[in-house]
């Protein structure tokens, strides 16, 4: 086992000290392929030993800067210390008991806490899960039975899971779709973001083959993730909750990787002024730990005792972490995405003008992604994997996102410097490739 002093502090800016990957990653990576499941998506031979803030360290000693947070799961930074202060101390005295059939503080207090900062006009109800597909396959089976209907409208380009129900949601890639039909049944999809696709929803399709009384929900990311990172035209979302309050639909909205401050507010949903009856979330809701939650109108969650539980969900541990990540959240690191978001968008544009290949910037707060592009404009995932490699071989990390993307997901605790540091490699990549 690696022993590392645990106050030997990273540094702020990427330190290579092997080439990559170093021998112990090399024979990690090793046996890793020996046992473990080829469904996993590896970009590149990263094998982490520690973190703090910003940064990781892999089992050679290498340093990287981190512009992923796990996938936008490690909220407050990789081992914030008021974080690994509650785990530790909550773990001491329980560490599980099960909120389905016991009460215990941490997973009321964590409750209170989302439903008085949940954007409801009236009470909030929440139910906590341990995942993003988790916390969207409760908010379909919460959608058919309060409303008494089995339709569901989502998205071409959705990512909400890749568990059965959560999957037949999904419409990202044919990959997460293939050879696991038949899918959950009542499910239709339709372009995202632009008032045409409405029009089409409107005009063709409840007039001719979805019985608008028969629809439960329309599912959606407010920026939608997976798909792009990508942001909606104006009145977009305003519309679908009109179209909702006509038809008596519930909106259901996906803030698994859009919530907990990464756009500057709690959810992204707040940038619209909009009110959803339901909001599913996880991630970046407990800093790492495995945790996701339904928030809805409390007037919806009238499902008996019995009717959907979980074993896991809600874990004391985890809700410890929930309940400091909140509150380190309100306390400042959603400003401070708001600002680093600015910073970071203005620096792309100006790499824009220098390398038209790569798109102009677009997100909210440090959800921000950016497309590659061949000389004739069309998207290049080509390029855009290059990029990220050559990014991985220089300290920093990256993730692909949509057709030819790369999203910046940064941990909120991101600093100035180190927003400079990922242009500044940015920049050498773009020299050498375009």
């Amino acid at each position: 086992m690696l022993s590392i002093p645990i106050n030997q502090h990273l540094p702020y800016t990427p330190r290579l000290v092997t080439s990559l990957p170093g021998p112990k990653a090399k024979a990690i990576v090793e046996r890793d392929r020996a046992v473990t499941s080829p469904s996993y998506t590896r970009d590149y031979p990263l094998v982490v030993n520690r973190g703090e803030g910003c940064m990781v360290e892999d089992v050679d000693g290498n340093v990287f800067l981190d512009m992923t947070a796990g996938i936008a799961v490690t909220a407050t930074g990789h081992a914030h210390p008021e974080v690994v202060r509650a785990i530790q101390e909550q773990s001491a005295r329980l560490i599980h008991m099960s909120g389905t059939d016991f009460y215990y503080e941490p997973m009321v207090e964590l409750a209170e806490n989302l439903a008085s900062q949940a954007p409801f006009v009236h009470d909030t109800k929440v139910f906590f899960t341990n995942s993003g597909a988790e916390s969207n396959e409760g908010a379909i089976k919460l959608a058919r039975y309060y409303t008494k209907r089995s339709l569901i409208i989502a998205f071409l380009g959705a990512f909400h899971g890749r568990t059965y129900g959560a999957m037949s949601l999904t419409g990202s890639k044919t990959v997460q779709r293939a050879n696991f039909g038949p899918l959950v049944p009542g499910v239709t999809h339709i372009p995202y973001g632009t008032h045409a696709s409405l029009d089409y929803l409107e005009n063709n399709l409840l007039t001719t083959i979805i019985p608008a009384h028969e629809v439960a929900a329309i599912v959606v990311e407010p920026i939608q993730g997976e798909g792009g990172y990508i942001v909606p035209e104006d009145g977009f979302l305003q519309r679908i909750r009109n179209i909702c309050d006509r038809y008596g639909i519930l909106m259901v909205v996906d803030e698994v990787q859009s919530g907990m401050g990464r756009t500057g507010r709690l959810f992204a949903i707040e940038h619209w002024n909009v009110t959803p009856d339901i909001i599913t979330t996880a991630k970046g809701i407990a800093s790492g730990m495995p945790l996701g939650a339904i928030l809805a109108r409390a007037e919806l969650m009238t499902w008996p005792p019995g009717s959907h539980a979980t074993t896991f969900g809600g874990n004391p541990v985890a809700c410890a972490a929930g309940i400091v990540t909140l509150k380190l959240l309100e306390s400042g690191l959603m400003d401070n995405a708001t600002q680093m978001g600015e910073l970071l968008q203005t620096g792309l544009t100006q790499l824009h003008e220098q390398f038209p290949r790569m798109s102009l910037p677009r997100g909210k707060g440090l959800m921000v992604a950016v497309d590659l592009l061949d000389e004739d404009g069309n998207f290049d995932s080509t390029l855009r994997d290059r990029i990220i490699q050559e990014a991985f071989y220089r300290g920093l990390l990256l993730l692909g996102c949509g057709k030819a993307a790369i999203r910046f997901c940064p941990p909120l605790v991101i600093n100035r410097e180190q927003i400079q540091t990922t242009l500044d490699i940015l920049a050498e990549i773009l020299r050498y490739s375009c």
